[in-house]
């Protein structure tokens, strides 16, 4: 935490816009990863962002102030994007836009960016094919390195079952990458094994 952070959060809360501004600069960018990862495009990541903040400077009076201020926003985030995914069942993704998508190491090669690229790729459409509520707790507990406790609370679960849902979406996303990783012609002989048994 921000050493003046605590103080816009008070101003904020007593209705300073500016203070509130000062939040949304600290946290545009976590807010924005956090849209991206569960949406999967930059412009609904940006209009995801835009409204949980709008939400959160509407509620700001009813933050506790006994809980971390960017726990109650990317909950307010996240579960936006649960939202506008139950609304649009999104079931593509695209990275072309995305300012991550370029990120990477630099000092490397031509071919060892376009691994890591394909590489973000494929975890992204991994992503998307999980239940919203799983790709959110996955991208809060591993993104935003928030705590069970936090991520329970914030998508209105107990801690065990919350740690279910993360152990039964790795073993999916890890099942999911290993078929993906597989050569074409590996996996049409594992589908043909599959077939025949």
């Amino acid at each position: 935490m921000q050493p003046d952070e605590q103080k816009w959060l008070r101003l904020a809360q007593q209705g300073d816009a500016q203070a509130f501004s000062q939040l949304v600069e600290l946290y545009a960018r976590p807010v924005h990863n956090l849209c991206y990862r569960m949406l999967g495009n930059t412009q609904d990541a940006e209009d995801a962002a835009q409204e949980a903040f709008l939400r959160a400077f509407r509620a700001i009076g009813r933050y506790d102030p006994k809980r971390k201020f960017a726990s109650w926003l990317l909950s307010i985030a996240a579960n936006y994007c649960i939202d506008q995914h139950r609304r649009a069942r999104l079931n593509t993704i695209s990275l072309e836009d995305s300012p991550e998508a370029s990120l990477g190491d630099k000092a490397a090669g031509p071919a060892a960016r376009l691994v890591q690229r394909e590489t973000q790729d494929e975890l992204q459409t991994l992503l998307a094919r999980l239940d919203p509520r799983d790709r959110a707790a996955i991208i809060l507990y591993y993104w935003n390195e928030l705590s069970y406790e936090e991520i329970a609370a914030q998508l209105s679960l107990s801690e065990s079952a919350l740690k279910s849902r993360l152990h039964r979406a790795r073993r999916s996303l890890a099942q999911a990458w290993e078929h993906s990783q597989q050569q074409p012609g590996e996996r049409r002989s594992k589908q043909h094994e599959e077939a025949t048994l």
